[in-house]
């Protein structure tokens, strides 16, 4: 015996390298059992690291409603895989060169992915989670987009791989890329397709894993996996049946967009004489199936000189959220290619419903007006997929404005009663919206005369003088004069620049400079915008355009068959949650691990409760420049006041709407002036401004608190709102 005792000495004194993972974890000096970390056949350690990496590749392939293309496979495969095999070849090596060489091929993944070495790699992983819930979806495979799954596809594999390779657990390996895979179902809650068979996948590669652990003959594997396979196939039929696969949550809904922009240093709008003036410039050419007006910019915002955009561009691979109308529609393919059209506005017919061949794409959820990224080339092409409305007389007949506050604003200022007296005139008579829309359109058709060498301009001076003096102009005018006059009457306008179909050649459309047009549209409910022409002909009687000649000819023929109507639509939804579990036979109980989690859950929900307001309130009172602070101190009080989400509301409707209210109103007046002359004139800005601004805001952030029962807050804060 006392010569065994120099051995056990050696034994346990050996170094780290020789050490069984037995004793690295757990001290103990005796063999595992064959289902443990290394007591067990090599083909088992190997399969269990195959079976991580499976998983957390699944789990990141959940990301395909967000990334439906193979650039998605770049970021995943790699991170996936690389941890798995450090894992499987450095087991019984220290933890720490394990996680060294990790971070490593972390790096040398990016690389692959952005095809260069990128020092901003850190601030796009900081950054792309909010990019993404700013983001339609599909989103563009961008390598600083793909780099967020990169990272959760490694960091689920890291942990998985060594945490099977150093413990005893059974599934708990499993774990971090259940939560990647919960990642992906939020990011990519309104994408296209579908994650169940994702989720049956993963059923079944955890299910192999439990059994691969379980100390048990290779044959449990063959007998267990079918009866996996047969849960995932019910989960599959009984998945989309669950209340909340009908609506879930979609954290987009609070995301912080990108505020109203300037898109062009020169508005379309404000082209449109010098267009007129030289009428054979080439501008693009249009492949379709049928002619139609080619729109460019939508612009909603009227300040008494200029029309502008209110437009929040989001970034999308292509896909553009569909509007209000969803009765019949004509589906029609464009091919556009650019010629000599200046400015990074799209053309495009009626309202895109997919886009493809634009790299930056950014659309407008509203209007449907599209951006590029950068100011396309010429010979630059791209294909559009759009959807022109067919309504029926019974539709039209039903239609009701849309109640948006900010699409019937009117500059003060004297001309309004002019506007408002001719308007009333013009549509005397008319008992239903539709047909007050269409008197408008013939009254300016038939009292004015179309001249292109008319003074250029959209200013309240101007048009008075248009409407009382010289009684002729270009599109610019009589539609800017439409959606003046409609919204003295109450219908929600904008005006829209765009083109005539061009003239045709063999199915292609050649746009020139002299095609372009302005016309108007009104919004309705269900129906959404419907185009009005109020532009008469160059002859002066008829329109020398089809497009607008067949909508005018339908309007006269239905103007006088209106009676009113109206129609409303009701959605509900209701979420569901479930979820199961079982003992293992070594470490901790799956219960156990399943109570702890979701503690643990609930202690981080909690803790984003608190933080998650405290945290939007420092960033937007630290933001970088002064301009910014306001406009942060504006959104911080719309907040405050429950108006979160609703980004069509001027600051005179905030105003208006806090009215008679004690202190808040007191308070609101000074800072809506303070944020309406950041929006016009954001380089005059100083710090002082900024900090009145936030003294402002906070004076109606304790206004609201002290008006608001504790009970309605407590809510509130739960409720994330």
């Amino acid at each position: 015996m006392t010569t065994q005792a120099p051995r056990r000495g050696r034994r346990h004194g050996r170094a780290p390298d020789a050490a069984t993972p037995g004793e690295a974890a757990g001290g103990r000096t005796g063999s595992l059992p064959s289902g443990g970390v290394a007591g067990g056949a090599l083909w088992r350690r190997m399969a269990g690291a195959a079976l991580v990496a499976a998983v957390a590749g699944v789990a990141g392939w959940g990301f395909h409603r967000v990334f439906p293309g193979t650039e998605l496979l770049t970021a995943v495969i790699p991170a996936a895989i690389a941890p798995a095999v450090v894992s499987a070849t450095l087991g019984r090596r220290p933890l720490w060169l394990a996680l060294l060489l990790d971070v490593v091929l972390w790096f040398a993944g990016t690389v692959l992915l952005y095809q260069a070495a990128n020092p901003g790699v850190f601030a796009d992983v900081a950054n792309s989670w909010h990019a993404l819930l700013t983001t339609l979806l599909p989103a563009q495979p961008e390598p600083h987009l793909l780099v967020l799954v990169h990272t959760l596809v490694w960091a689920a594999a890291v942990i998985g791989a060594e945490t099977l390779a150093r413990t005893r657990t059974r599934i708990a390996a499993a774990v971090p890329a259940l939560v990647v895979y919960g990642t992906a179902l939020v990011l990519g809650v309104d994408g296209e397709g579908s994650n169940v068979p994702v989720a049956g996948a993963l059923f079944v590669l955890i299910a192999a894993l439990a059994l691969l652990r379980d100390d048990r003959s290779p044959l449990w594997l063959l007998a267990g996996l079918p009866a996996a396979a047969a849960l995932a196939a019910l989960a599959l039929v009984v998945g989309p049946l669950l209340p909340i696969a009908a609506q879930p949550y979609n954290p987009r809904q609070d995301a912080d967009l990108p505020p109203p922009r300037r898109v062009d240093s020169v508005s379309p709008l404000d082209r449109v004489s010098a267009w007129l003036q030289i009428p054979d410039r080439e501008l693009f050419t249009v492949k379709a199936d049928k002619p139609l007006n080619w729109r460019l910019a939508v612009l909603d915002r009227y300040d008494g000189v200029r029309w502008t955009s209110g437009a929040r561009f989001q970034p999308t691979g292509g896909r553009v959220p569909e509007a209000d109308w969803t009765g019949k529609a004509d589906v029609v393919h464009q091919k556009v290619t650019f010629d000599g059209l200046p400015g990074t506005w799209l053309p495009a017919a009626e309202r895109p419903e997919r886009v493809e061949g634009v790299r930056g794409l950014v659309v407008d959820p509203e209007s449907g007006a599209l951006l590029a990224g950068a100011k396309p080339a010429k010979g630059f092409s791209y294909e559009v997929t759009s959807k022109v409305p067919r309504p029926s007389k019974q539709e039209l007949l039903d239609a009701t404005p849309a109640d948006d506050p900010g699409l019937t604003a009117f500059p003060a200022g004297p001309q309004q009663r002019l506007f408002r007296k001719l308007a009333q005139e013009a549509t005397k008579g008319a008992t239903t919206p539709i047909t007050r829309a269409y008197r408008l359109q013939k009254y300016l058709r038939t009292n004015a005369s179309y001249d292109v060498t008319a003074p250029p301009g959209h200013s309240l001076k101007g048009l008075e003088f248009f409407l009382q003096t010289t009684h002729r102009g270009t599109s610019e005018q009589f539609a800017t004069t439409f959606a003046l006059m409609a919204r003295t009457l109450g219908l929600p306008s904008r005006v829209v620049v765009g083109f005539r179909p061009g003239q045709t050649s063999g199915g292609i459309y050649h746009v020139k400079s002299g095609h372009v047009m302005v016309w108007a549209e009104i919004k309705f409910d269900r129906l959404g915008w419907r185009p009005f022409y109020p532009t008469p002909g160059r002859s002066g009687a008829k329109d020398d355009h089809d497009v607008v000649s067949s909508a005018i000819e339908e309007s006269e023929e239905l103007e006088g068959e209106f009676t009113q109507g109206g129609s409303d639509r009701p959605k509900t939804s209701q979420p569901q949650a479930t979820g199961n579990g079982q003992e293992p036979s070594n470490g901790p109980a799956v219960w156990l691990i399943a109570s702890v989690a979701g503690g643990a859950l609930l202690v981080a929900y909690a803790g984003m409760v608190v933080a998650l307001p405290w945290w939007r309130r420092r960033k937007r009172r630290r933001a970088e420049g002064p301009e910014q602070r306001v406009l942060g101190a504006w959104r911080q009080t719309c907040d405050d006041l429950g108006l979160r989400g609703r980004y069509a509301l001027t600051a005179a409707d905030v105003v208006a709407g806090q009215a008679g209210s004690g202190d808040i109103s007191a308070h609101i007046q000074p800072l809506a002036e303070i944020s309406n002359f950041v929006r016009y004139a954001p380089d005059a800005v100083t710090e002082d401004a900024a900090t009145a601004a936030w003294q402002r805001s906070d004076a109606i952030r304790r206004a609201v608190r002290a008006r608001t029962p504790l009970t309605t807050r407590l809510r509130n804060r739960l409720l994330l709102r």
